[in-house]
């Protein structure tokens, strides 16, 4: 893969991730709820996600879900039932949030890290549009007379590193949003993105192999 193969595909990449979806609508929610640097493990949990949705185009599972029906329909109905509950409990948020000083020691427990990182991949490995646009995309980048394996690496870290940076901007953005509402108007950041999501978990169910 050549420099300007791989700066391309950055910008095509960065197009596609910058467009509110799932994960990053969790990010500024994880962002105005807990505060940036504790809303961090569920940034790895949706770079976890790219890893592995990269690789899976790598290894054919991309055009799998193309081809069948029953394993398209069993992941899309997975992921929009998934969304729609998310949704409904952001929906159902009663505002409020505290950040902490930004002096003070972040006092997350183990368990909430766990779950907001197992939030944001599952969100996102669960979606087959991801699957069906990547094995689509990624193989326009690939040069089939080099080496396929270090190509598909390259592509995976440019993948993670631009979805980090803009997750890392939307958390940021719903931190600093937060610190600007009144205790009442925080509860809107939630709802907003509980419709949101519930509006992405509508499109899945309705999505369709051949709209890919």
């Amino acid at each position: 893969m050549t420099l300007a193969t791989a700066l391309l595909f950055a910008i095509v990449a960065f197009a596609a991730i910058a467009t509110p979806g799932p994960t990053v609508l969790l990010a500024l929610s994880n962002g105005s709820r807990h505060g940036v640097r504790r809303a961090l493990p569920g940034m790895l949990g949706a770079v976890l996600s790219d890893f592995v949705l990269v690789g899976a185009v790598a290894l054919g599972l991309g055009a799998l879900l193309a081809a069948s029906e029953f394993w398209f329909s069993m992941l899309k109905w997975v992921g929009a039932v998934y969304l729609a509950w998310l949704g409904l409990r952001m929906l159902r948020s009663k505002g409020g949030f505290h950040l902490p000083a930004a002096d003070a020691a972040p006092s997350v427990t183990a368990g909430e890290s766990r779950r907001i990182f197992f939030k944001s991949f599952l969100v996102a490995v669960t979606n087959p549009k991801g699957y069906i646009f990547c094995s689509a995309l990624l193989p326009q980048f690939i040069d089939p007379s080099a080496a396929q394996a270090p190509q598909y690496i390259v592509i995976a870290l440019i993948f993670a590193g631009l979805d980090m940076a803009v997750m890392l901007a939307y958390a940021f953005v719903g931190a600093r949003a937060i610190r600007l509402l009144t205790v009442s108007a925080t509860r809107w950041i939630d709802r907003a993105c509980g419709g949101m999501l519930l509006a992405l978990a509508g499109s899945l169910a309705f999505y369709r192999r051949s709209a890919a």
